[in-house]
């Protein structure tokens, strides 16, 4: 699954398709915690997300993945280098080892058909420590049509209905939260429900 978003024009892009991307950003750094050392990011794009999470988790290295050099180009212009590794890849790929203490992901899952998703939620819940946590931000089907504001294309968006990923997220062994919705927007953390027995 490829991807061709040009770098330069990313953020304007997004800010123009998905009303609230902003926020949006700020739910999900926030909905990470803190304490966090080892941070995997799947779709880290031009960094927006990796460097609110960095500061937030000032002792955490971030590996993050894209499948787009360009945007893995940008974002390693703009990220700390002694804190950051940033690889070219897919999220059907295998994921880097772990264990990681968090793994994050905005708006990178909706790419994934359903099957993709839930495929992708048993492999995340296998790298995470005890502890861990898996925090997803992403544009979803609401069940009121009339919420939709994200602007996606059918070629390469499949967003999922929320129960469904909440449903994914339990079959995967996780304990999902929703932390933050807005019209066609959510926030969901997840933790590894032998941590939160």
């Amino acid at each position: 699954m490829d991807y061709d978003f040009t770098p330069e024009s990313y953020l304007a892009m997004m800010r123009e398709a998905v009303p609230g991307y902003d926020r949006l950003e700020e739910e999900i750094a926030a909905a990470t915690g803190a304490g966090a050392k080892s941070v995997l990011e799947l779709g880290t794009g031009t960094g927006e997300t990796a460097r609110r999470v960095l500061v937030r988790h000032p002792d955490a290295q971030l590996i993050g993945i894209d499948a787009s050099p360009g945007m893995v180009k940008v974002a390693r212009e703009s990220l700390p280098t002694d804190r950051v590794r940033l690889l070219v890849g897919r999220l059907e790929d295998p994921l880097p080892e772990g264990p990681f203490d968090l793994v994050v992901s905005c708006l990178a899952v909706h790419h994934l058909v359903g099957t993709g998703k839930a495929d992708l939620f048993r492999r995340i819940a296998k790298k995470l420590a005890p502890s861990g946590r898996f925090v997803l931000a992403d544009v979803v089907e609401p069940v009121d049509p009339s919420y939709v504001v994200t602007t996606i294309d059918p070629e390469i968006d499949h967003p999922s209905r929320l129960d469904e990923q909440v449903a994914w997220l339990k079959a995967a062994g996780m304990h999902p939260l929703v932390t933050w919705t807005h019209r066609d927007l959510v926030v969901i953390r997840a933790t590894l429900m032998d941590a939160t027995s």
